[in-house]
C-alpha cells in the first residue's frame, strides 16, 4: 500500500500562512507528478498546485501569487507554502501523485482559515 503522508494543516487567521508537507516513497516521488488538491465541505475535490519531477509547477487561478509549491528530493517531500490565506481556502488538503491514469492519495490534512 503506497502511502503519501501529509502534515502541516491547522487553524489560522485570514492573512496568515501555513506550510503543508507531503512525504512520498522514493519511486513515487521520482516518477510521478506530485501535487496538492483540496476539498471543501459540500464541494468536489479540486486542483490546487502540482510540480513535475523536472520542477515545472502549475497553480489554480485562485491561489496564484499566494501559494508556492516546492520539492526536496533528499527528503522525498513536496511542500505547499500558503500565504495570504482566505476563509475560502478552508478545506481538507490532499497530497496526490499522478502518472498517466495511475493515482495515489494521502489521507488529507485540515486547513481552517478564520475571518
Amino acid at each position: 500500500q503506497v502511502q503519501l503522508v501529509e502534515s502541516g494543516g491547522g487553524l489560522v487567521q485570514a492573512g496568515g500562512s501555513l506550510r503543508l508537507s507531503c512525504v512520498a516513497p522514493g519511486t513515487i516521488f521520482e516518477n510521478y507528478v506530485m501535487g496538492w488538491y483540496r476539498q471543501a465541505p459540500g464541494k468536489q475535490r479540486e486542483f490546487v498546485s502540482n510540480m513535475s519531477n523536472l520542477g515545472s509547477a502549475s497553480y489554480a487561478e485562485s491561489v496564484k501569487g499566494r501559494f508556492a509549491i516546492s520539492r526536496d528530493s533528499g527528503r522525498r517531500t513536496v511542500y505547499l507554502q500558503m500565504n495570504e490565506l482566505k476563509p475560502e481556502d478552508t478545506a481538507i488538503y490532499y497530497c496526490g501523485a499522478r502518472r498517466g491514469s495511475s493515482w495515489f492519495w494521502g489521507r488529507g490534512t485540515q486547513v481552517t482559515v478564520s475571518s
